[in-house]
């Protein structure tokens, strides 16, 4: 069950499942806590039938400030400790989300440190603010990255850029993850919840079958060869072609209208 309280505030509803950090009176650092309630909601998505589209955000003026390092300050003794405790969880939630067929969009905004850009990269989409201000700020307090922040990062922009953007921890805004390609769009902040809303609705009325097909293809890309990559196509294609969603596809096409899949 998921109260005002919580962690994370989680909810499903018209095919849209929405995870959203909820410790704004600390820019929703991570912690032991929401590193479980994460966990716990990516179990749930696993087992969801009815879920098309998953958004992930955050209350109050950021998305993610990184980790809870008061957790860490307050028992210097238990430093590592305490990181394996928060990374754990966090790590075998990411795992579920990376494996999800649904696509997933990060709506950032704010402060997204740390964990945060890691959590965001680890998203299929990401829409920003205009006033975002992203930072891997892990060097700063000579730590490493965690949630699976130096797999995605050099994927996205690169090995040296991402060498760059961790080793000197200097903050970016908007219109430069942009031109990384950390970001797909850029939104004004007052415009940042419709315009996500109206990229998940997009993205829940589409062909479910092939989103997660396409997904499959794109990420195992990186470790396939060319003529197995073909091959996995083909299967792929023709999976998709035995489909209700192909056939409205090919309906819409001939009939010159917007088609309507069932996601089946």
């Amino acid at each position: 069950m998921h109260t005002k309280s919580s962690p994370i505030l989680y909810s499903s509803h018209d095919g849209i499942a929405r995870i959203r950090f909820n410790r704004p009176a600390a820019l929703n650092v991570i912690d032991e806590e929401m590193a479980k309630a994460l966990c716990g909601i990516t179990f749930e998505l696993e087992n969801s039938k009815d879920v098309r589209v998953v958004v992930v955000s955050g209350e109050g003026a950021a998305f993610m400030a990184g980790g809870d390092l008061a957790c860490f300050h307050q028992d210097k003794a238990r430093t590592a400790a305490t990181a394996d405790a928060i990374i754990k969880p966090l790590n075998v939630a990411l795992m579920r989300l990376a494996a999800l067929p649904q696509p997933i969009i990060a709506s950032v905004h704010g402060a997204v440190a740390g964990a945060g850009v890691s959590i965001a990269l680890a998203c299929d989409l990401c829409i920003a603010a205009d006033d975002t201000q992203f930072n891997l700020a892990y060097a700063r307090i000579g730590a490493s990255p965690d949630a699976g922040g130096s797999w995605s990062l050099p994927r996205v922009v690169g090995t040296r850029k991402a060498l760059e953007l961790v080793l000197l921890a200097e903050s970016f805004g908007a219109e430069e993850a942009v031109r990384l390609g950390i970001v797909n769009r850029v939104a004004p902040r007052q415009g940042l919840a419709d315009a996500t809303e109206m990229l998940a609705r997009r993205l829940a009325a589409g062909p479910a079958v092939a989103y997660g097909r396409i997904k499959r293809l794109i990420h195992a890309s990186f470790d396939t060869r060319f003529e197995d990559q073909l091959d996995a196509e083909r299967k792929a294609f023709c999976a998709c072609a035995a489909t209700a969603d192909f056939a409205e596809g090919l309906d819409a096409f001939f009939e010159k209208r917007r088609p309507v899949f069932c996601g089946a």
